[in-house]
């Protein structure tokens, strides 16, 4: 049976169909010309509210630490406060009730306005709408941040009170000066990188890789989405020991500012690996005040004066122009040459008249050194310059200090720098080359070394959360800068320097020094040289103790204004403070590491846990006195007992965990919010964070154990 279609009824509906597809047409045409020639400036402005934009998204940078462990330089975070006005939430009956109250607390506790100023700020900024008003007049800590956001009203939130925080970290040094132009400095804005010293030769290392994130706004407020974490810049530890650098830079202070120098350098290397312990770089800001200024030590560039003429003395020897017993006529301390005068310091007594070779060096007599050169090489000066550059001082170190300067000793043979009739014999006592005091410490530290000239480095390890991924050894740069017969003699010529020459006032009856004096007027360009004590840059260069090495020191002294200008009573006492007191230092290390185990009565006990530790001191029938309340107990050794206390303790203060074993430490600290991170094994011996000093939770803690 065939279906029936009702063909009229079918057709209606197919027109109504067709009606509603164009009325529907019609209406969606009629919105979107109303969106484009209507509405479209309004929905602009949506469009552009709702703009994601790409942020880059900064890494923290990386610390710098001592070789102890101690923080050198860390990067903190402060934050600028601002009111946005124009934020939809803010009530203005409410912003009114609580405006004094704000403004006093802001007025005593973060200062810079009246209390009266912080209101009328705040209304004028209300009035005015001000989208992104300064509220605070400085950059405040992360505690005041966290203080603020409790204040009354700014708890509100963001979207009712309009507060803005931004972050702004900034360099810090927890040891002020020390060490501070070789550490180096970052620019305001820390994500800008470094300026100079070790910040700026190991900046990309330091600064790590910046994230990326979207910024985008939100009902009128912009918030950023981490769309690629941030890697954090890798830690460096340097060579500098904090002990012997305190040590260096108060007895260079002390000096300067008895003798009122212009300024200062004091390095302090370790004979056998070229390690910079300690270097100091002071120069006068006002009378009697002195700062780390210039980096005087890898950059000056200056004539050595009389430390070079152990270089002259070396050559000498190792050419056999002279051994240490041959005399040398030294005049009456005028000796002419050339049309031009020599003289030595003590011309106005008369002179040394004869002296042996040796002599010559222990009594800084520049007409003896310069007659031994002029008997070797008058005829053949380009042999003499060979020499030096044989033993490699002229060599460039690349000692990674950006803006180091380099040795400048001229050639007979270089047509670009005139030498002179008189170049040779003043060269022999440190006239006519230019040195860094860096370079002349690294001879003298070949001359403690058995002859092997190193590489100074700053650097010894760099790491990454707290695993090291790169260590740097010591380099060679020549490993016999002269024969062995001739750097015995050499090495008893400078102790003979202490014992019986210019540096007699530095015999010390605790540890045997030795080394040289330098005193050379100071160049004023093309005005030459100028008479008068404010001209001279004096010098002592040499290592202790004498007779087995371990640091090699050198102290330049640049126009003192007290006294007589002297190598040996200026910078050689500097030197001899230095070699004492870390000598003195030293030989209290060793008798602690030599401890005889068998004389110990009373068993060492860690710091920690004190139900663990007395759980263990009972069970092995150890007599011990305690007067603890808490968790935590701090040891401390006697001859006849273990005393044991409280170890203290505080809200968002670091404990002191130094002596405990890594367990304990670990747990305590993070227990507290803070992230642990172990270098080595055995007890804390140092931590990155002092004990008692305020943290905030997640702040990174490295531990040292030994």
């Amino acid at each position: 049976m065939g279906i029936s279609i009702d063909k009229k009824n079918v057709s209606k509906r197919f027109y109504w169909i067709i009606a509603i597809v164009v009325v529907f047409g019609f209406l969606i045409i009629r919105k979107a010309a109303v969106t484009v020639f209507v509405e479209r400036e309004g929905w602009l402005k949506k469009i552009a509210q709702l703009k994601v934009e790409d942020k880059r998204i900064e890494p923290n940078r990386g610390n710098i630490y001592s070789s102890n462990g101690e923080l050198m330089a860390s990067s903190i975070p402060q934050y600028y406060a601002h009111v946005d006005f124009k934020a939809k939430g803010i009530v203005k009956d409410t912003l009114l009730k609580y405006l004094p109250e704000i403004s006093n607390i802001l007025s005593q506790k973060f200062g810079g306005m009246s209390a009266s100023g912080y209101r009328s700020n705040i209304l004028r900024g209300y009035e005015k709408k001000t989208g992104y008003m300064l509220l605070i007049p400085r950059k405040i800590s992360y505690t005041e941040m966290k203080d603020l956001k409790e204040m009354p009203y700014f708890k509100k939130g963001p979207n009712k009170s309009g507060l803005i925080l931004t972050p702004m970290a900034q360099r810090k040094k927890p040891y002020g000066s020390l060490a501070s132009r070789t550490i180096g400095d970052v620019y305001g804005d820390v994500s800008k990188g470094g300026k100079n010293g070790l910040e700026l030769q190991y900046d990309s290392i330091l600064t790590g890789i910046p994230g990326i994130g979207t910024r985008q706004k939100i009902n009128g407020r912009y918030i950023t989405t981490t769309e690629v974490e941030p890697t954090n810049g890798a830690d460096i530890t340097t060579t500098i020991d904090i002990d012997i650098q305190e040590i260096t830079q108060t007895a260079l202070l002390d000096e300067l500012k008895l003798i009122d120098a212009e300024s200062g350098t004091a390095i302090v290397m370790e004979v056998k690996t070229g390690a910079i312990k300690a270097i100091t770089n002071l120069g006068r800001m006002s009378p009697g005040v002195y700062g780390e200024t210039q980096n005087y030590a890898v950059a000056d560039e200056s004539e050595p004066g009389s430390t070079f003429k152990v270089v002259s003395m070396m050559i000498a020897l190792d050419k056999g122009v002279v051994t240490p017993k041959d005399s040398v006529f030294c005049e009456n301390g005028l000796y002419m040459y050339k049309g031009a005068r020599m003289t030595d310091h003590n011309m106005h007594k008369g002179g040394y008249q004869y002296l042996r070779a040796e002599e010559t060096i222990w009594n800084s007599s520049n007409i003896g050194v310069a007659k031994i050169i002029l008997k070797g090489f008058e005829n053949n000066p380009s042999e003499f310059v060979d020499a030096i550059y044989e033993m490699g001082i002229n060599k460039d170190l690349k000692i990674g200090i950006p803006g180091a300067g380099r040795p400048k000793i001229r050639h007979p043979k270089d047509s670009t720098r005139y030498w002179s009739k008189t170049s040779l014999p003043w060269m022999s006592f440190g006239y006519e080359t230019q040195i860094p005091p860096i370079y002349t410490l690294n001879f003298y530290n070949a001359i403690a070394n058995d002859g092997k000239l190193m590489r100074p480095y700053f650097v010894n390890e760099i790491s990454k959360d707290g695993k090291v991924i790169e260590t740097m050894e010591p380099e060679v740069v020549n490993s016999k800068i002269c024969k062995s017969s001739t750097l015995k003699e050499i090495r008893e010529m400078l102790k003979g320097v202490v014992e019986n020459g210019t540096a007699k006032v530095i015999k010390s009856d605790k540890i045997q020094l030795a080394g040289k004096t330098g005193t050379a007027q100071i160049s004023k360009g093309a005005a030459g040289y100028t008479a008068g004590g404010k001209s001279h840059q004096i010098s002592f260069c040499g290592y202790f103790p004498a007779d087995n090495p371990k640091y090699s020191c050198i102290v330049v002294i640049r126009s003192p204004r007290n006294g007589y200008p002297s190598g040996g009573g200026m910078c050689g006492l500097v030197f001899k403070n230095i070699a004492e007191r870390t000598f003195a230092q030293d030989r209290f290390l060793e008798i602690e590491k030599n401890q005889d185990s068998t004389a110990c009565f009373i068993p060492y006990a860690k710091n920690g846990n004190f139900k663990d530790l007395s759980l263990v001191l009972d069970k092995l029938n150890i007599d011990y006195d305690d007067d603890v309340e808490g968790e935590w107990a701090q040891v401390k050794h006697t001859d006849k007992e273990l005393l044991i206390k409280d170890l203290p303790m505080g809200q968002n203060l670091v404990p002191n965990v130094i002596g405990m074993g890594a367990k304990d430490a670990v747990f305590l600290l993070e227990n507290c919010g803070l992230k642990a991170q172990i270098t080595g094994v055995g007890k804390v011996y140092s931590q990155s964070r002092r004990g008692g000093e305020r943290f905030n939770k997640g702040d990174r803690i490295v531990l040292n154990l030994k």
